[in-house]
């Protein structure tokens, strides 16, 4: 975005802010504007994550209790597992 009196207006949809940025890129393509852009580096930091093995059976019911509480179920799992090492941490 470049400033412009005090705010901020994208290069291409020459939008103020991200609700009029969305709006734009809702009914345009990036095909339209290709000759605008240019190429950037940059650089992506993402977590570690790692896998764990579940039965079919364990995994089913993993499942219907994060359905029953209305989240995925790792996070349930993770949840879970949390609880479990704080446990372990305080004996």
């Amino acid at each position: 975005m470049k400033k412009n009196k005090n705010e901020q207006i994208t290069s291409i949809s020459k939008a103020r802010n991200l609700e009029e940025i969305a709006d734009y890129w809702d009914t345009h393509s990036l095909a339209d504007h290709w000759d605008e852009t240019y190429e950037v580096d940059f650089e992506v930091r993402m977590q570690r994550k790692c896998r764990v093995t579940l039965t079919p059976e364990i995994y089913e019911k993993i499942e219907k209790q994060a359905l029953e509480q209305g989240v995925l179920p790792e996070t349930l799992v993770n949840l879970w597992l949390a609880e479990r090492l704080q446990t372990i941490k305080s004996s």
